[in-house]
């Protein structure tokens, strides 16, 4: 398993959303990034996460970190665990009063979980290995512009290369 962080979320040619996720270890713009295509509305709710802004009611993932903390629980992690014709899958480690329990989730949801607990974020290495593409942002340092370098990719690629 790889650590990684949300480099952000981008949309591609066609108008879908795509969170980007880059290793922890890797914070320099060279090397690889896992994009997963998304829905608008997980979108949403990652960037309010990720930019640490509150919503003027609760969204979805809100409402799950708070069902958690009501019931004594803890997101413990998050794995992207897979790929299977195209769709990947996650895990959600949660810690409870019994002991720990993993959940199947979607990534989107298991990303915004995340992106709202502090959990730690992982990617399988064989999920890095298939779904990676190079980062091909030589010499861009900044944050912003590696999303902005990315979206100028997705210009370019196809959802269904990545159809394993």
């Amino acid at each position: 398993m790889v650590q990684v962080r949300v480099a952000g979320v981008a949309l591609d040619s066609s108008g879908g959303h795509v969170i980007l996720l880059k290793p922890m270890e890797d914070l320099s713009a060279e090397g690889r990034m896992v994009p997963i295509w998304i829905g608008e509305q997980e979108a949403t709710s990652i960037l309010i996460a990720v930019e640490g802004a509150t919503p003027p009611r609760p969204l979805a993932h809100d409402l799950m970190r708070a069902l958690l903390g009501t019931v004594g629980a803890d997101v413990e992690r998050v794995d992207i665990t897979r790929i299977d014709g195209g769709t990947f899958y996650a895990e959600i480690t949660v810690t409870t009063g019994s002991g720990p329990r993993v959940v199947d989730a979607r990534p989107s949801d298991a990303v915004a979980l995340a992106s709202r607990t502090g959990a730690p974020l992982f990617v399988a290495d064989a999920v890095m290995e298939e779904a990676g593409v190079p980062a091909m942002l030589d010499g861009v340092e900044d944050e912003a512009e590696v999303v902005d370098e990315f979206k100028k990719f997705l210009d370019d690629v196809d959802p269904e290369e990545f159809g394993g």
